[in-house]
């Protein structure tokens, strides 16, 4: 007994050390946050000062401004405030820390950064008369009006024909792509520019990990990013047959060897009902007659655009303002994903569960595949 207890022990320490040496840096790289309610940072953003530097990469470093708020500093745009980060989509949602964010927009620069627009959206900027404030009942931007002219913002065609032909008071001073949170298909009459940038990363590519639990970071001594800590999926059946044969036990050989067995015959059980769940009551049932409902594949779920809301909680259907999967009324920051083809939205969680089972939109009940097809 004490020699298998070495065994085990020898087996259990190597099986340990060979996990250290594929962990990464970031076991002493604690997520943190500024404040109690800001957003949480982890790799690839670091907060400076606060974390070492191989909790981060160059271009994600985050400092805390005089009230703890969140800050990111882009190379060549200066300091922005961040109101929220998904790791698992890759997604910051910045803001400007003065209230001015149409000025921030107008000399935004993303070259130099990580960063990109995943939406972008067109705005024309104007610049009126004070007089026509009222005249035209469009939308002005404070922080950037006077008193004796008025700025407004546009990505409406229309609007922008109409300031041009037929009032002079109006001058169009620049065309600038915006980093909106949503790509709305209908043209925007005119808006204050106050809500979010929505921006993303492509690399470090951790998008993955996030989503199954796991975290990112360095390879100890490396520069190459890899997933730990993310949740497996049982004790891989080679690290079974080594601990068994070394240690040298009759009962977990049997133990071992009754696993497999049971691991065969419930293998075996699921591939003999259609669903994977209880058998067929009916056996003799012709396999060409069976109707296995089914829904949407991973990739074209995942394809779907989502969209975070703003304290506008603004959609492209106006109506469209409670899940009608889980019943609850849409708050700001949520994720929401949309189906292409009929513009519904949902929460994220909710119908991507959905479409693994059922393939028709939970409202309007028109397949995606059969819209597309349609329309084709």
């Amino acid at each position: 007994m004490a020699y298998t207890s070495k065994v085990i022990s020898f087996i259990s320490l190597s099986l340990f050390l060979s996990y250290l040496n594929s962990a990464t840096s970031q076991n002493h790289c604690l997520k943190t946050a500024c404040s109690r309610n800001e957003p949480v940072i982890r790799f690839p953003l670091r907060i400076k000062n606060r974390q070492s530097s191989s909790c981060g990469i160059p271009g994600f470093d985050i400092s805390c401004g005089s009230s703890n708020e969140t800050i990111l500093e882009l190379p060549s745009s200066g300091k922005f405030r961040v109101q929220a980060i998904e790791y698992a989509e890759q997604e910051i949602w910045i803001n400007d820390p003065e209230n001015c964010l149409p000025g921030r927009i107008l000399s935004l620069n993303l070259s130099n950064s990580p960063f990109s627009g995943l939406y972008y959206q067109p705005f024309m900027f104007f610049n009126c008369s004070s007089s026509d404030y009222r005249k035209y009942g469009l939308n002005p931007i404070a922080c950037l009006s006077g008193s004796t002219y008025t700025v407004f913002a546009t990505s409406s065609l229309r609007i922008v024909d109409f300031l041009q032909t037929r009032n002079s008071s109006c001058n169009l001073t620049r065309t600038v792509p915006v980093p909106v949170i949503w790509p709305f298909y209908q043209e925007i009459l005119s808006s204050d520019l106050s809500e979010d940038l929505l921006l993303t990363w492509d690399q470090p590519d951790c998008g993955k990990c996030e989503s199954r639990g796991g975290r990112c970071g360095f390879r100890t001594n490396s520069s190459e990013t890899v997933c730990s800590n993310a949740p497996h999926r049982g004790v891989p059946r080679k690290a079974l047959y080594a601990i068994t044969v070394a240690a040298g036990i009759p009962g977990a050989l049997i133990l071992l060897g009754l696993l497999c067995f049971i691991c065969g015959r419930v293998k075996k059980f699921a591939r003999r009902s259609p669903l994977g769940g209880l058998p067929e009551m009916n056996s003799t049932v012709n396999p060409e007659t069976r109707v296995i409902i089914a829904g949407l594949d991973g990739p074209t779920i995942e394809s779907y655009p989502r969209i975070v809301l703003g304290e506008s909680r603004r959609l492209p259907k106006p109506d469209d303002n409670t899940c009608s999967i889980c019943l609850c009324e849409y708050k700001p920051k949520e994720t929401l994903k949309t189906i292409p083809e009929c513009k519904h939205c949902f929460h994220s969680d909710c119908i991507d569960e959905w479409l693994l089972l059922n393939a028709t939109c939970p409202i309007c009940r028109h397949s995606p595949e059969r819209l597309t097809a349609a329309e084709s």
